[in-house]
């Protein structure tokens, strides 16, 4: 719902910006609201976690805004790799300031490949 006003607001800005707000085409207008949603979710609190499937034994790691919505989206089989381990577990989460940062923890939990290191980060909770 936010989104949806932040898009709005802005694309009301860009329609009565510059000299000929009519001149402004439908894609400029899909970019603008495409640059508007990447400061969005990129400049927000976002999330590092690391799921486990019981199943395949296997961990996953990695970096969302919304938890929820991506814990649901793993277990409907939206990725190739987390489609065969159906159905995942949260077993760790780190909240961090902004997608960036999120990114960055998920990429130093990947570079250990250690299946020790992750879970002695469950462990630790």
């Amino acid at each position: 719902d936010s989104v949806a006003q932040l898009v709005e607001q802005y694309t009301f800005n860009v329609w009565v910006l510059g000299s000929n707000p009519s001149g402004i085409t439908k894609a400029d207008w899909k970019w603008s609201a495409f640059i508007i949603l990447c400061q969005f979710n990129f400049y927000r609190m976002a999330w590092v976690y690391i799921l486990y499937s019981q199943k395949i034994n296997k961990y996953y790691v990695g970096a969302c805004t919304d938890l929820d919505r991506r814990l649901y989206e793993h277990n409907l089989g939206h990725s190739k790799f987390t489609s065969t381990g159906i159905p995942w577990r949260l077993v760790y989460s780190e909240e961090l300031e902004d997608l960036i940062l999120a990114k960055q923890r998920e990429l130093k939990i990947k570079k250990m490949k250690s299946r020790t290191y992750i879970e002695d980060l469950i462990r630790k909770g």
